[in-house]
Order: structure tokens, then sequence, then C-alpha cells
């Protein structure tokens, strides 16, 4: 198993978070960006792709297997992974499903399409310790599921 960052818009507390976690269960961290980032340390591996619109993206669905962890912000990516079995989370806790993608999709569309016609509100959103601590703990139950601890005495 794996974790898969999409990393050109995760905040650096949020990747520290994932390296922590992967660290405590001894997991590879793969960031994927068109940019390098910053401050990755231990077993991180930093995917560098190209700056084409949709490059990393696409590295993603072609690294990730069913049984990986993908953390991403991008909606429509995260409906692309959920469709091939994976788990998906962004870096605020929030898990994606398919019982839930489309309906995440259609509504991020219609942001966008606000946003396109001049019509979208002003967005600040804040990045403080509630959303830590959301992302932690769906980042740990994923874990838990998708990499459950062997049996005792093996």
């Amino acid at each position: 198993m794996k974790i898969f960052v999409d990393a050109d818009s995760c905040p650096r507390v949020a990747r520290e978070l994932v390296m922590r976690a992967a660290k405590r269960c001894g997991l590879t961290v793969v960031f994927v960006a068109n940019r390098s980032i910053p401050g990755l340390q231990g077993d991180a591996i930093m995917e560098l792709c190209p700056p084409e619109e949709g490059a990393a993206d696409d590295r993603i669905v072609e690294l990730a297997r069913p049984g990986d962890l993908v953390i991403t912000r991008d909606i429509p990516l995260a409906a692309r992974l959920v469709e091939r079995d994976l788990a998906v989370m962004d870096d605020r806790g929030n898990v994606y499903t398919g019982e839930n993608i489309r309906e995440r999709l259609s509504l991020r569309n219609f942001i966008v399409d606000l946003a396109h016609k001049g019509l979208g509100g002003e967005r600040s959103p804040s990045y403080g310790k509630k959303e830590i601590r959301m992302m932690a703990n769906s980042l740990d139950r994923l874990l838990v599921k998708l990499n459950p601890l062997p049996p005792r005495g093996t």
C-alpha cells in the first residue's frame, strides 16, 4: 500500500501529517506535483510532472492501485479515482466514496460555472486546527481500514 498526495495544493501541515502517519505505518508516500515541494523528508518520493494542465492528475491515476490511498482537493480527480475503487480523501478529512462523489462533483461544477459567470462568492477557506484534526481522524480510519495490522504471533 502507498499513499499518493496531489501535492500542488496540499498545505504543508497536511503533508507533514501524512508523512508522520506513513512513517508510523511503514508506508511509502508519493507526492505528485507540477513543481518541487519543499520540506519532504524520510522515505517520501517526489514525482515531478510536466507543467501541462492535468499532468499530475494523470500521473496519480496511472500510478495508484486498489488498496492505495490518494489525498487530493481536486474533485474531478477524486471522481476518476473512486471509479477505479481507490480510497480517496481531501486534506480536510472528507472521504470521497461511490455514494457521495457525484453530488460533490455536481456541486463543484455548479460553483465553477457561477465563478465563470462572475457570480462566485468570495472564497477564503480557512485551514486551522479543526481541519487538521478532521484530516488526522479520517486518515487514521482509512489507514486502519486499508492497512490492517497483521495478526499477533506472525
